[in-house]
This record gives structure tokens, sequence and C-alpha cells, in this order.
């Protein structure tokens, strides 16, 4: 069968054609008004400079990937002579996504004159009937190789730039006409249905195009991609074989979803598109959907540094990138692949989309704890790259798996992946709400934003948190205003202490202290935050050789044993603690440079050391030992 295309019709024969037909489609699940508001927003580009901690670390991957060794000419070569290995048509996309992010918060020229030149480049590469693809014409839509999902990571590089850099209507017309195309080719039979289509077992990647679709509906207000979107949803619930939709619904546990390939990465990226599509048609079955989805990841699957996944023992065959009840198997000595850094920053931004949907405290909770942990434990010293997969136990980074060399320079999905995890700290870290600021993270730095009423207003941070359990952040309205300050209080920080120009306050930890008052530019706010160093107990999980572990944690921080500068790092010990779980741990000066903290532990077979899990370094050969085997 010929496409609209190769027929010769027109492209505004085809948006008129499609425009009729979307008219004519069932409207029942739209409802028009029925848009939901989320209740935290970001501030605008350029409204934050944070310091400090977490801004070196931005700062290194800006420089040395995003402006420094990414080989943006060759992603786009892909989409002219082809890929010679399936979905390797992503890694434009994503590349290009991250380095919008960065540039909405830096605003940097370099940067916005980088994505501007590999953009052009890009879209020199559109096809006839309007794609960008790997792919020739008369092979779309190809399955095996990805087309959709590399399709999808096109889209979404453009609507970041769109979004986050130029509103350019050349880049705008060009997502237009690369979902038009889609259009044309994925559906009902004779079109090709989208579960019919992709790598895996169940081909759940090929669905994740919702969220792409979803993003360019909000830009355009075309039915057809509303009516795309519904498509979608309702054929095959987002993979063949098994409605992930449904099962969420049903509470079925994340690594059985999908039967088979319950791909961790895929789903969660895949119900980001879902809670874009509930807040556009207001449907409570979709927001219940991705509400218990995350429910039951941070319960079932998410370890102590706040990512998932593993490869044993429910899923040896996805190479650690599938869920496997990892919350209760992390400390299994059997498996060899756990946390794939694609599924750790695609939790951190589902956990964003929820945080944004719903201004409960709790995924901000879970983004600090991958942050801190798991997504800086997994990046480079030199700042050029992540790890594919992180041990808690031995060998802690690995950068073997799917990707592709360029000379010397090897790319991995995570390599990609990293940096987008890094560009939403500034995104989250301050919002703003209705009734007035929200403060999810508290790291160093400058904030610029609104009052409710419309007024500036700046807080400033000055902090060495989480080095430091003390936080003062000085709040200053161009005019005395009565608002309302959100302060989440970790879940972790079980005495709080808040201090409002002086007066003393108690807030409740998991949840955000809220202070409605007239504020003035002199107030003050100083927070001491409840930072123990505490055991946890293994989780027990099905290999009973795992149950004999403990871990130890500050704050916010996982504390590891580091074998480049303890080689009995992996010996067993017995730490003392007191009946309550806490340890009394001496700070001390760290043995390393690049260290950035480090403690004297107490145990019964002598003192030992410990450093927060990001700052060892696996990346020479050393390992690390994060659960503690306990001494007989």
């Amino acid at each position: 069968m010929k496409s609209f295309f190769e027929s010769g019709c027109s492209y505004k024969g085809l948006v008129l054609a499609l425009g009729l037909f979307c008219a004519s489609a069932s409207a029942v699940e739209f409802r028009g008004d029925a848009q939901v508001r989320d209740t935290q927003y970001p501030l605008s580009s350029g409204s934050v400079q944070l310091s400090g901690y977490l801004e070196q670390n931005i700062q290194n991957s800006i420089e040395h990937w995003n402006k420094g060794v990414v080989p943006y000419p060759k992603f786009v070569e892909f989409f002219r002579t082809g890929r010679p290995q399936f979905a390797l048509g992503e890694m434009w996309g994503k590349s290009v996504r991250s380095g919008c992010m960065f540039y909405r918060y830096t605003r940097d020229p370099e940067l916005k004159k980088i994505m501007t030149a590999t953009v052009r480049d890009l879209l020199s590469t559109e096809r006839a009937n309007g794609s960008i693809s790997c792919m020739p014409v008369e092979m779309q839509p190809d399955s095996g190789g990805g087309d959709l999902w590399e399709r999808k990571y096109v889209l979404l590089g453009l609507e970041e730039y769109y979004e986050q850099v130029e509103a350019d209507p050349e880049v705008l017309a060009c997502m237009v006409r690369q979902a038009d195309c889609l259009i044309t080719q994925i559906g009902e039979p004779p079109k090709t249905p989208v579960t019919e289509l992709g790598w895996s077992p169940n081909h759940i990647e090929s669905s994740t195009l919702l969220e792409p679709i979803m993003r360019l509906y909000k830009l355009t207000g075309y039915p057809r991609y509303l009516e795309f979107a519904r498509y979608i949803v309702e054929v095959g619930g987002g993979s063949k074989g098994y409605n992930l939709f449904q099962q969420a619904l049903d509470n079925v546990p994340p690594h059985k979803m999908g039967g088979p390939y319950p791909k961790a990465y895929e789903m969660m990226s895949l119900f980001e598109g879902l809670v874009e599509y509930y807040r556009v048609t207001g449907n409570p079955r979709w927001k219940e959907a991705a509400q218990n989805l995350y429910r039951n990841i941070r319960s079932q699957e998410i370890t102590i540094i706040g990512n998932a996944g593993g490869d044993q023992p429910y899923h040896p065959n996805v190479y650690g990138e599938a869920w496997d009840n990892t919350a209760f198997e992390q400390t299994n000595p059997d498996i060899t692949r756990m946390m794939e850094t694609c599924v750790g920053v695609t939790w951190l931004k589902f956990c964003s989309q929820l945080l944004r949907l719903e201004g409960d405290s709790a995924p901000a909770d879970d983004i600090e704890k991958y942050i801190y942990n798991g997504l800086l434990g997994a990046m480079k010293p030199t700042g050029d790259g992540f790890s594919y997969v992180n041990l808690l136990n031995g060998e802690k980074v690995t950068n073997q798996g799917w990707g592709w060399k360029f000379d010397d320079l090897t790319v991995t999905c995570c390599n990609l992946n990293g940096p987008m995890g890094l560009a939403y700290i500034p995104y989250i870290a301050v919002m703003t709400s209705a009734t007035g600021p929200v403060v999810n993270l508290y790291n160093a730095g400058n904030f610029s934003l609104k009052t409710p009423s419309g007024r500036p207003l700046k807080l400033d941070f000055v902090t060495e948190y989480p080095l430091s359990e003390k936080v003062l952040i000085h709040v200053s309205p161009e005019q005395s205003e009565i608002f309302t300050l959100s302060l989440r209080i970790p879940t972790w920080s079980a005495k709080t202490q808040v201090s409002i120009n002086g007066r003393k306050y108690r807030p409740d930890s998991g949840e955000y202290f809220r202070v409605n008052r007239k504020w003035k530019t002199t107030d003050k706010v100083e927070i001491t935050f409840d930072m123990k160093c505490m055991v946890i107990d293994a989780p027990k999980g099905s290999n009973p050789k795992g149950n004999d572990f403990q871990a130890l944690t500050w704050g916010p921080l996982v504390l590891a044993r580091d074998e480049n500068t303890d080689p009995r790092y992996n010996q067993p010990v017995t730490i003392l603690a007191d009946p309550n779980g806490f340890v009394d741990a001496v700070r001390t000066t760290p043995m390393l440079p690049t260290t950035r903290i480090e403690f004297i532990i107490p145990t019964v077979q002598g003192p030992i050391r410990m450093i927060d899990y990001s700052s060892v370094n696996g990346w020479q050969g050393k390992k690390v030992c994060t659960w503690l085997p306990k001494a007989k």
C-alpha cells in the first residue's frame, strides 16, 4: 500500500484530511476544559544560579560532555546514511535534550551556538515524507531497528530546543511534519499497529512516542495529535500482550509487569507520557495508574542509593535493566549488573512529573536520594560520561552495554542520559506555586522568582548542605507581602528545627513545612536538619546469602568503604550502634582530595573509614563495599 505522500497528495492536503478525520473521531476521552494544572511550576529560564556541591558537577558535565566530546555531526550522520546497529538514532535527541536543558539553566551563548548548529544540521536530513529517520522512506516504519524509538528522541530533542533555546517556527514546522508522517504510518490496520513495532519482546519502547506527541499537542493544539495519543494509550496498553496501564491500576508488582520484559527505563518513559496525557484529558484513571506505578517502584524497586533494576533472580536475560524486586534483592550476591543510569535518570524525571502534578514531598525525597548517591556516583570524575550500571558491592562502575564507538570515544545510552539528570537539578530545586515558593532541594544558590501577586522575589541559600546540617535562606521580596514559603522536610530528618527571625519551629518530617506570613526583605530562615549516622539492615530478599549485611547513611548520603584507600574494604565487621541504630560516626579529614566527606566508624574489630558512595572512584578498577558484611 502506498503512503499518503507516495500517492502524490500534498502536505496541506494531508493536514486537511487528518483534521477532518480527527474532527469526526470519538471525543469521549477529551473533555476540552478538563485540563489539569500542576501544583508546582519550574522557575523561568535563567532564574537559578547554584553554587558549591552540585554546581561543580553540573559545570563539569557541561564543559567536558555537552560542550566537550559529544560528536554531534556523527550522530546526525546516522539519519543521512543509516545506522550500523539498532537504535543508534536515539543518540542525537538525548544529547541535545540535556544540552537544551543546561542552556535553560546557564543561558550560555556558546552552548546555544552548539545546539543551534546541530539542530540545523539535523533538519537538513528530513526525508521526502517529512520524517527524520535512519531508515529510507520505503523501509519505514522499521521494527527491529527501533525506528519509532529513534524518532521519539528526535522529537524530544527538537521540542527541548524549541521550548528552552529558541522558538524557531521552522523547528516547529519540522516537528509537525514528523508527527504527521507517523500518523500516516502507525495505527489501526491497514497501518502498522504501534505494538507490532520494536526490538523488544513486548515492543514497549515504541509506545513511548506518547510523551513527545503530547508535548507537541500542547504546543500546537492540533486535535489529530490528541487522537493519536488516545490510540497509543488504548491499543495494547503500551505493549504487546500486556496492558501495562491496567497492570498498574491493578497494582501488579513492577517486576511482573510486561511479562518477560519489564524494562524499567522504557516503562517509566511510557508513564511520563501517560502523565502528560492525564494533564490534558483529566481522566483520573490515568493519574491513578501513574501514582500506583510510582508507589510500587518506590517500595519494591528503589535501592539504598535511589536507583533500581537488576539481573537476579527474576530477569537474568535483561542485562540488569529490568525491574527485579530490587529493593529486596539489592544485597543478593548473585547480582552482576544493576541500577542502569538510564533507569535512575528516568526515575528522577518520572518523580518530577508527579512532584509538579501533585505537590507531595515524597517524590522530592526520592529525587534527592538519587541525585546525591546514584547519579553523582555514576558520573566520571572527568565529567565526560556516566557508568552504564553501578554495583553496591564490588565493581562500582561498568561502562559495558549498548552503545557505539566513535574513534576513541565510547558513547552509551547512559553517557547520554546522565547529563539530563544533572540538568534537572536547577529545574526542580526551587519551584513556585499559586501560594508562593516551594523549596525541594537545599543546595547553595540564588533563585529569582515572583510572588503570587507578580512582584519580584529572591531566595538566597547559604549552606554547605549536604556536608552540613545547616541552611540559611535569605527571603527578599521587593515589597513586603503575604505569601506561603514551603520547605521540604526530608523523611530522614527526624527532628528538624526551623527558625524564622529567631522564632523556632519543630516541623514534621516527610512533608512540606508551610509558613504563611507577611515576608519582608530582611527575613531570614535558618534550618538545622537532624543529620545522624544510621545503620540499616539488609532487606532480606530471596537469597539467604544476602541477609547478613548492614549499610550506613548520614543524612541524605549513603556511606561506603573504598578500596582506593582501604585494602580491607570488604572485610566483615560488627558496627557499634545504640539500640535505636545510631552510630557515633566522627567526621574526619578525607584521605583523598576528591572525597566529599569521610567518617571514622566504630566497629568491634576497630575503627574503619567510610566515605560518601558518590566519591568512590571505581573508574580505574577499584571496588566499593556499601553493604558491609557482618562479622560472625
